[in-house]
């Protein structure tokens, strides 16, 4: 048995039906409700039989447009997303030498809450204020949840798809004002991305 069937099977009877488990890619994926989220992720810590004592990165996703315009064909998945908004972690256990990868997604679209796991891995603490940052998923038991990558006064969240592109405003130097001002953007929009088209059949035995 790999080691990968064997963290498989151990995942499968800890977490029983509490977790959807997939493998795709030599790739373990555990994604949990919500409200599992803190609870799983200690007992995937402090489990002797899987020692996930790392974390070695967490994120938000947004998946407001997942799979629009995917080709249907074997060679893709159907994965469907049970919410907007989704944080992914990465974890590692050093004592096992082995990875996975848990998520979940909020419950609300329109105000994403997540609990902390800082209690859990304190490393997430800069991660958690990243994906609250770029997108504004909201985390419970934060210590300090504020921007960290955003200007001061940045409103919005820029890695959500229904960001505009150019932003809502842009920062200048006024030297009548002898300071920095923000004002409405000015770019006009424009598409800037080329499109190619090519006959059917390009490069087919070729």
């Amino acid at each position: 048995m790999s080691r990968l069937e064997t963290l498989h099977q151990q995942l499968v009877a800890l977490l029983g039906e509490q977790a959807r488990i997939t493998v795709a890619t030599d790739e373990i994926t555990v994604e949990v409700p919500a409200d599992q989220w803190l609870p799983v992720c200690k007992r995937l810590r402090d489990e002797s039989t899987l020692r996930f004592e790392t974390c070695m990165d967490l994120c938000g996703v947004d998946y407001s447009t997942y799979a629009q315009g995917k080709v249907a064909d074997s060679t893709h998945d159907d994965y469907v997303p049970t919410g907007r908004f989704a944080v992914v972690a990465h974890l590692l256990s050093i004592t096992h030498n082995w990875r996975v990868r848990i998520r979940a997604f909020a419950v609300n679209d329109d105000l994403p809450v997540m609990d902390s796991l800082v209690d859990v891995w304190p490393s997430v603490n800069w991660y958690e204020r990243e994906a609250f940052d770029l997108f504004g998923i909201v985390f419970e038991g934060h210590p300090d949840l504020r921007r960290i990558l955003t200007d001061y006064g940045f409103i919005g969240h820029p890695f959500r798809k229904d960001f505009p592109v150019y932003g809502n405003v842009e920062m200048r130097y006024d030297p009548e004002q002898g300071r920095v001002v923000y004002q409405p953007v000015t770019i006009e929009p424009r598409e800037i991305i080329p499109r190619i088209v090519r006959e059917d059949g390009y490069g087919v035995g070729r």
